[in-house]
C-alpha cells in the first residue's frame, strides 16, 4: 500500500504554487520533460532514488538528479516519459511502481526544460544500476532520514543573490534544481527537521566547472 504521507504529499503537490524563479515561460517555450520522484521502503526507512549524471555529459554534468528526461512523442505524457527514462537510466522495472500524482510543471532555464515531477511508490523494488553509462555514473537509494539529518543540510551560493538549499549524503553533493525540489517535498511531507540555515558555502570549484559546461 502507498503510505499515507505520500498520498498526502501528492494531494498537496498538485496545488502547490510554483516559485517565480521556476515558472515556465509565458510564451510557451521550452522542451517538455519529466523526472521520477520514486519513494520506497528500504532497510533504513523511506528512501528516494537518485542518479549521478555522467561527468562526460554536456549539460548538468556530474550532478545528482532524479531519473528523467525529455517527453518523446511516443510517451504517454510526462508519466510515461518519467518511467521510460528511469528504466533506461537505472534498469528500473516500471511494473513495480505505482504513480500517485504529479507536481506542477517547473522550468529549468539552463537546459530550457519544462519539467513535470512525477511522484511514485516503489511497491516492488528491484536491483538498479547505471544502465546507461554515457548518461549515468551511479544510482543510489538515499534514505529520507539521511536527507533530513541537520548534519547533512547546508545552503550554497550559486548565481543568485540568495543561497539555495543543498544536501551532502552518501558522498554526493545534491544541489540546484534537484535539491530545491527535494527541500520542498520533504517539508510538504512533514519530514523536515530544524537545521542551521546559516551554514552557507560556495559551490566547490570542480562542481562549478562541470556545471559551466555546455
Amino acid at each position: 500500500m502507498v503510505p499515507h504521507w505520500l498520498t498526502g504529499l501528492a494531494a498537496k503537490a498538485a496545488h502547490t504554487p510554483v516559485p517565480t524563479a521556476l515558472r515556465p515561460p509565458a510564451n510557451g517555450g521550452g522542451r517538455h520533460a519529466a523526472v521520477l520522484l520514486l519513494f520506497g521502503e528500504g532497510p533504513n526507512g523511506p528512501d528516494i532514488l537518485l542518479i549521478q549524471r555522467s561527468s562526460r555529459g554536456r549539460v548538468h554534468a556530474g550532478q545528482p538528479a532524479f531519473p528523467g528526461g525529455g517527453v518523446d512523442p511516443d510517451d504517454d505524457g510526462p508519466i510515461g516519459a518519467a518511467l521510460r527514462e528511469a528504466e533506461e537510466e537505472t534498469g528500473l522495472d516500471p511494473h513495480g511502481v505505482e504513480v500517485v500524482g504529479t507536481m506542477p510543471e517547473l522550468y529549468v532555464w539552463r537546459s530550457d526544460n519544462r519539467v513535470t515531477p512525477v511522484l511514485a511508490w516503489w511497491h516492488t523494488p528491484c536491483e538498479v544500476h547505471a544502465a546507461s553509462p554515457d548518461e549515468v555514473e551511479s544510482v543510489e537509494r538515499i534514505p529520507i532520514a539521511e536527507l533530513v539529518d541537520p548534519a547533512n543540510r547546508l545552503q550554497l551560493r550559486l548565481r543568485h543573490p540568495l543561497p539555495s538549499p543543498a544536501f551532502r549524503v552518501r558522498g554526493l553533493l545534491v544541489w540546484g534544481f534537484t535539491a530545491g525540489v527535494l527541500d520542498g517535498v520533504l517539508t510538504a511531507a512533514g519530514f523536515e527537521q530544524p537545521w542551521d540555515r546559516s551554514r552557507i558555502e560556495d559551490l566547490p570549484p570542480e562542481v562549478l566547472d562541470l556545471a559551466a559546461r555546455g
